[in-house]
């Protein structure tokens, strides 16, 4: 079996499906009615949603066997995410990347496969909506446009849930989604013994840059902002918009000295954008930082809480040395 290439925006798209929480989840009906619509309409004994995680493919709803899931690496779906095309298999048998697979040499003796990517807003392909048989057979035309139909109504289902978990506005991860996500990077720093820093982070002056240019140019603010803390935070690092005008970074296997370099590199980057816009207004930061301690952070709910302390400390501590005296 050839291993698939991993997708080159691998840590974006696994990022966005950790954030739909669907990974290990139950059986649900929004999903489960499309693929039995699948096998009736197409008249093939399997049809299956999948989603392509790091190591596994997780098999959220099938029609017609009780596959759970199966190593990425031994997969027909972790080919299909490379492209936007529906990848269609007549005889895995014939086909060297697939001969040899578990899937093909033992049950479910997969023969034909066809899997149509699904892709959320942002460009990233989670998985499939995916058809199997045990007899060659072709996928073309009209079959084609129909598996295509299908696979935009799975993927309206996941958008709905990821729309759940993201800012429509920044597109980073909101509470729910960074409260998810930043659960689970914890208990991974737990498991392995990695230091984690998160960084809470609130505008100054917010509500005078709405007051005084308006509410448009108040959203783009907090866009720039975004923008810019993608840009100094590495990829494996959580980026989210709590609400309003507060943000929060969670970094992962950073240490207290090395999460305070990165703070000054933000503020570099402020100072550098505020330069260039000159927007009538500058954009300021105020910023807590809490450094993971498990005898202290049982959730990602503690780090925040004690974030949004200390960044309020933090705030008021600068209000009083520019205030006029």
């Amino acid at each position: 079996m050839l291993a698939a290439a991993r997708p080159s925006n691998e840590t974006q798209r696994i990022e966005a499906l950790h954030a739909l929480n669907l990974l290990g989840s139950e059986r649900e009906e929004r999903f489960d009615r499309l693929t039995r619509l699948a096998r009736r309409l197409f008249n093939v004994p399997i049809a299956i949603v999948t989603l392509v995680d790091s190591d596994n493919v997780f098999v959220k709803s099938c029609a017609g066997n009780d596959v759970v899931s199966v190593p990425r690496d031994a997969s027909f779906c972790a080919h299909a995410i490379l492209s936007e095309d529906i990848l269609v298999v007549p005889d895995a048998t014939l086909d060297l990347r697939f001969h040899d697979s578990l899937l093909v040499t033992d049950d479910p003796y997969v023969r034909f496969y066809a899997g149509c990517p699904l892709t959320i807003p942002g460009g990233c392909r989670l998985g499939t909506l995916c058809l199997l048989d045990t007899m060659p057979r072709m996928l073309e035309g009209e079959d084609c446009k129909l598996l295509r139909d299908l696979a935009a109504m799975v993927e309206q289902e996941m958008g709905a849930l990821q729309m759940a978990t993201m800012d429509a506005m920044t597109m980073l991860s909101n509470r729910r989604g960074f409260e998810v996500l930043g659960q689970q990077a914890m208990n991974v720093c737990h498991r392995l013994g990695k230091p984690a820093s998160l960084l809470f982070f609130d505008l100054n002056y917010f509500k005078k840059i709405n007051d005084t240019f308006g509410h448009a140019e108040g959203d783009r603010a907090l866009t720039v902002f975004a923008d810019i803390l993608r840009t100094i935070f590495r990829n494996s690092d959580l980026i989210g918009r709590l609400g309003g005008d507060e943000f929060s970074a969670l970094l992962i296997n950073s240490d207290a000295a090395e999460t305070m370099a990165a703070v000054q590199r933000l503020q570099d980057a402020v100072d550098v954008r505020n330069a260039q816009d000159r927007r009538g207004y500058d954009i300021r930061f105020s910023v807590g930082q809490v450094n993971l301690d498990l005898a202290r952070h049982h959730s990602i709910g503690d780090m925040l809480a004690e974030g949004d302390m200390a960044m309020y400390r933090n705030k008021q501590l600068l209000k009083a040395q520019t205030a006029p005296h």
